[in-house]
């Protein structure tokens, strides 16, 4: 089958590119720019053209679009005249994800993390949204078991056809999709616990306490003890029992993260010996990038790249980062925010201007918006018990990060943990 990818960089639709050809099929795909996953891609022999055109559309058996992608899109309208086989990424999961065994966690937060730990776990095929350190990629092929990030903001985990659902918590968000309306967006949860043979989900969720079905529960505050956190060559980790299963210990800082591997354990023992879980998730899991990644390290400053971008998971972060200082001795804390759209920003701005407490100094980027209306938010106003700098960028070099405005450098850090939080380009500045 020949298919043909709209929005090929991106970090889901690049994972099902790869996984299609992998699985022998010819692919292609193009992009408005290049960036790294493009490069990789080609590197890959996958056809990727930049920037997009009409020439790209020819005779494909089916082209697939991204969520980014708008209706005028040229290479959309070519292919609806040519009466191409069109699908979003969301309709496609249902022909691409028929032939694997599937075990797909869907969340608030806390999906690529758990996505990675389950593939690293169950030594599986993997579709993350986000770039395993174990395998330097959000794809591998291995086998037919496959480690999948279900996605709900397009409720698209209910086309992921899994067998077993893995839920770790829900928060309203993505309401726009929904339509502001709070039982679609809990029904759609519902529905992809129901159609999975094995569910496993964390009952100390308000809203997963209450579901009826057959399930393997998991009662963090109970089942979870003895949490302990520390580094191996300035790495963070993490050790916790479970039940009665013994010692576990993975990559990572924090309850949250004791409470994601204590998930996808829980779903691994169902085929797996628990001494090779053990082994499995401590020696192979070794994080995700853009997820408490330490991209600088020096005397006397560290860089940390998280893709934190909704409140509760910048909280949860400026909480390992808390850890991690204690343990390291570093006694400054310098935020880099570059919000994530504005619909976000807005419908969550009262926990956004809580979440940033701790930190010594915020520095606010311009927000990172594709395809949505610019809302009006007063950030001097909203944020001014933080003093916030306002900055165009930030540029990383050795032992130090430049804040600039307007072409200018109007500050530079050299000292302390610095934590960039965002899911936009924010990541490349501080690299």
């Amino acid at each position: 089958m020949n298919v043909h990818f709209i929005g090929i960089g991106g970090i889901g639709l690049s994972a099902l590119a790869r996984f299609l050809k992998y699985s022998g099929h010819n692919v292609s795909g193009s992009d408005i720019k290049a960036t790294p996953i493009t490069k990789k891609l080609q590197s890959e022999d996958i056809e990727v053209n930049i920037p997009q055109s009409a020439n790209c559309i020819n005779n494909q058996d089916l082209v697939i679009y991204s969520a980014a992608v708008t209706p005028d899109n040229c290479e959309i309208i070519k292919a609806q005249e040519n009466n191409l086989k069109l699908l979003s990424r969301k309709e496609a999961l249902d022909t691409i994800l028929k032939d694997t065994k599937n075990y797909c966690v869907g969340a608030a937060h806390g999906k690529s993390t758990t996505t990675a730990m389950l593939s690293s776990i169950l030594q599986s095929s993997a579709i993350i949204g986000a770039i395993s350190k174990e395998f330097d990629s959000n794809f591998r092929y291995l086998n037919d078991v496959l480690a999948f990030e279900a996605d709900e903001s397009d409720e698209s985990f209910i086309h992921s056809n899994p067998y077993c659902s893995i839920v770790l918590n829900t928060e309203l968000e993505h309401m726009e999709y929904y339509e502001y309306d709070e039982k679609r967006f809990y029904d759609a949860y519902t529905k992809f616990l129901d159609i999975a043979s094995l569910k496993v989900i964390n009952c100390e969720d308000e809203f997963l306490s209450r579901y009826e079905g057959e399930a393997i529960r998991l009662y963090p505050s109970k089942d979870i003890s003895n949490i302990k956190f520390f580094l191996e060559d300035d790495e963070p980790f993490t050790s916790f029992c479970l039940k009665d299963l013994g010692e576990f210990k993975t990559w990572g800082f924090g309850k949250h993260i004791a409470l994601d591997a204590a998930c996808a354990i829980l779903a691994s023992k169902e085929t797996m010996d628990i001494q090779d879980i053990k082994s499995n998730l401590a020696s192979k899991y070794r994080g995700i990038k853009k997820r408490f990644d330490i991209v600088q390290k020096s005397d006397g400053l560290i860089i940390i790249d998280d893709y934190a971008h909704h409140p509760t998971e910048i909280k949860v972060t400026m909480q390992s980062v808390k850890l991690y200082n204690e343990l390291k001795g570093i006694s400054e804390t310098t935020v880099i925010w570059q919000p994530h759209k504005y619909s976000r920003t807005k419908d969550n701005l009262e926990e956004f201007k809580k979440c940033f407490q701790g930190c010594d100094k915020l520095v606010i980027l311009p927000v990172w918006s594709v395809a949505e209306k610019i809302l009006l938010i007063d950030f001097v106003h909203e944020f001014k018990q933080y003093n916030p700098i306002f900055a165009d960028k930030v540029m990383a070099k050795n032992g130090m990060l430049e804040i600039i405005k307007n072409d200018e450098v109007i500050d530079t850090i050299i000292e302390g943990t610095i934590l960039g939080v965002g899911a936009g380009d924010i990541t490349y500045q501080l690299r």
